[in-house]
């Protein structure tokens, strides 16, 4: 039989919750100014944090926990908005690159730079 929470356990569980709820709400609001989803931003962070801004698409689906057509799916937006580009690997024409744009840098920098100071309490 599975034990139930006793009542500190639940109380400590919904706080958490709650507490994870409102972060990921705030952190939506600061992302919206910019024209950005939390996933759009994940893309974002993960290409700048790589070599050359690029990483291969089933490399970049893994990290985001995505389906190859879950990331296509999540990339056409970015793409649209001139933010991600989806290049063919020079090295392996079989491979396909998702690439962080120039305008790409700007808005994940921006948005960087926002979070952070809404977390400092500087806004």
């Amino acid at each position: 039989m599975t034990r139930w929470l006793d009542h500190d356990e639940m109380a400590a569980w919904r706080s958490l919750i709650e507490t994870g709820t409102d972060l990921f709400r705030a952190l939506e609001a600061d992302l919206a100014e910019h024209g950005l989803f939390q996933g759009d931003y994940q893309v974002l962070v993960y290409l700048s944090e790589s070599d050359d801004d690029r990483l291969r698409m089933t490399d970049l689906a893994g990290r985001l926990q995505l389906t190859p057509s879950g990331l296509t799916r999540r990339l056409d937006r970015l793409i649209a908005s001139g933010l991600v580009e989806r290049v063919r690997s020079g090295e392996d024409g079989r491979v396909m690159l998702a690439v962080l744009t120039p305008n790409g840098r700007r808005a994940s920098s921006s948005a960087r730079h926002l979070i952070t100071l809404r977390a400092s309490g500087d806004t």
